[in-house]
């Protein structure tokens, strides 16, 4: 009741401060929501931050109804959404985070370079950058898993085992590509998001992760979401003037040497885009990963899984 009274007086617009849930993925992307975590921004809602460390503790988070908002790779809310779950996109913040890199003594012009070879990647079949990658051997004529075979590891062994020799090819996401690359072991040749917008002829960029809420909760409480949106914008907007200040505390997250970080948001981009401007996109990348993946996505959403 007390919760419910705060909103009340929120929509009023009076200031009042109340708590609710934001759940955020472990790794780069605590960086955005640092200025929340350290009070550097601060609104009319107070926002909560626990991490999550894999999609399975997120997914149970949102269906016990402990979150309110969701920080969600855009691949497992529209998975969500397909399944039944009550789930609208508010906005994408991550956009650029894939690129390829190879080893000092390998050469990469296009992806027959690769027929007889093999790349590594992150994870498992069906992730963002597999299924790009997938696609651009397709649009050349390289047959995957037949001309190049397809490997799959954790990033952090792929990044150890890249640095000892013993990897010529792999496809990640940063901060693993600057790992790779520090020292002089090997180069990037690929930025994943310059090619996908190349060939859909849009801007460089891959709508990879964003902010989430239920539709019930953006019904009911249309101007917290408002201010909540507000509050996660200036956090993202803070992080990109404040970098510096901004890695300080990401050490309580990460362990991951702060110069690494630094030199990796030179390749990651974070900012902030309303759905209404970017709905087309978000929808024209879903399409291409139920085309190419079917079994990763079934489906598109319909347009109930975008924010109105």
């Amino acid at each position: 009741m007390r919760r419910l009274l705060s909103i009340f007086l929120v929509i009023l617009g009076f200031s009042v401060v109340f708590s609710i849930t934001l759940i955020n993925p472990l790794g780069p992307a605590v960086i955005p929501i640092v200025a929340i975590t350290e009070g550097e921004v601060k609104g009319a809602v107070h926002l909560n931050v626990e991490i999550w460390k894999n999609p399975e503790e997120a997914i149970a988070m949102i269906a016990s109804k402990k979150a309110d908002f969701y920080v969600l790779p855009i691949t497992v809310g529209a998975n969500l959404y397909l399944k039944g779950m009550d789930i609208v996109l508010l906005g994408v913040h991550e956009w650029n985070v894939f690129y390829m890199v190879i080893s000092k003594d390998e050469t990469f012009s296009n992806w027959k370079d690769l027929v007889g070879k093999e790349i590594y990647t992150a994870h498992g079949r069906g992730q963002t950058v597999d299924v790009l990658m997938r696609y651009l051997m397709t649009e050349e004529g390289v047959v995957p898993d037949k001309d190049v075979k397809i490997l799959y590891a954790p990033p952090q062994e792929i990044v150890a085992l890249f640095k000892s020799g013993k990897i010529k090819f792999a496809a990640l996401p940063e901060p693993f590509v600057t790992m790779c690359v520090l020292g002089g072991k090997g180069r990037i040749v690929l930025d994943f998001q310059k090619v996908w917008g190349d060939k859909m002829g849009i801007p460089p960029r891959l709508p990879i992760a964003g902010l989430f809420t239920s539709k019930k909760f953006l019904k009911e409480y249309p101007m917290v979401v408002e201010k909540v949106v507000e509050l996660f914008k200036n956090s993202v907007e803070w992080m990109n003037k404040n970098l510096d200040e901004a890695l300080v505390p990401t050490k309580k997250f990460l362990n991951i040497p702060t110069p690494v970080l630094k030199e990796s948001m030179k390749r990651t981009k974070f900012y902030y885009v309303d759905i209404e401007e970017c709905e087309k996109e978000v929808t024209l990348f879903l399409k291409k990963l139920n085309e190419l993946y079917p079994e990763g996505m079934p489906g598109v959403p319909d347009e109930g899984f975008y924010a109105r």
